[in-house]
């Protein structure tokens, strides 16, 4: 099995409930960055037998796949037992012996489309331009530096075919304009979306998905984005934003990234 297809078997386990697969899946030192829930493989095979239990079956469906090294990072819609559906990304890292070593993740419940049409997950899907994975990954991260950082944001246009920007935040429009709009009015409310750190920049040909870290209207936010490149420029973007819970609540020491 390819990386990309044990990542999958793994989250597959979560609607089929086989055990013995997600244990055979993980190192047995296996490192959960989401706060919710313990870490070691041992919990990992516990929420699957729990969720297995569930009277409510629990969905899984895939939407994009990728993989960078180490590392598959993956675009899906989970339902847990029936709790509602929510977008995910999820990475995994992977060991020297091919087991599922680490994961981080970010969920959001999964919303109505955005003012011009767009789901949370639609869109072009896909995987092209492998031999410009690294110069696409080198254009986000300078659009991250410039834009998403504001260390220079009158380079922000050099990004874009003009207003040619599709868009899959949950309250943005498409385009530059839909952009500049939505932070014009979080500004007039007095929210700023700040990313502070940028933890992981992840590539496979023409997309690539940043993990920052940072505070959205003052409350500490863990920012996934997922961007399509096309011709060297910024074509579509999607994203899932979550609130970091308080330390208290954690259930594994790990942190969030």
């Amino acid at each position: 099995m390819t990386k990309k297809e044990k990542a999958l078997a793994l989250i597959g386990t979560f609607a089929n409930g086989d055990t013995a697969k997600a244990k055979e899946l993980l190192a047995p030192g296996y490192i959960q960055h989401n706060l919710a829930y313990g870490t070691g493989a041992d919990a990992f095979v516990g929420s699957v037998a729990y969720l297995a239990s569930a009277p409510v079956k629990t969905t899984v469906n895939n939407i994009r796949a990728f993989e960078d090294g180490d590392k598959v990072f993956l675009q899906t819609i989970y339902n847990f037992a029936g709790a509602g559906e929510q977008v995910a990304f999820d990475i995994f890292r992977f060991d020297a012996d091919g087991k599922i070593a680490e994961h981080w993740d970010n969920l959001a419940a999964k919303a109505a489309p955005n003012p011009s049409g767009h789901t949370q997950v639609d869109g072009y899907d896909s995987l092209e331009d492998l031999d410009k994975t690294e110069e696409n990954r080198e254009i986000i991260k300078n659009f991250l530096h410039d834009v998403m950082q504001g260390k220079a944001p009158e380079k922000t246009p050099s990004y874009f075919d003009g207003d040619i920007y599709i868009q899959h935040n949950t309250g943005i429009a498409d385009g530059l304009s839909g952009l500049g709009a939505a932070l014009d009015a979080l500004g007039k409310q007095g929210i700023q979306m700040i990313y502070d750190n940028i933890h992981q920049v992840l590539a496979q040909g023409n997309y690539v998905l940043a993990v920052s870290e940072g505070t959205f209207g003052g409350t500490p936010t863990s920012y996934y984005d997922l961007w399509r490149i096309e011709n060297g420029k910024v074509a579509e973007h999607w994203d899932v934003m979550e609130t970091i819970a308080d330390k208290e609540t954690w259930q594994n020491t790990n942190g969030k990234f």
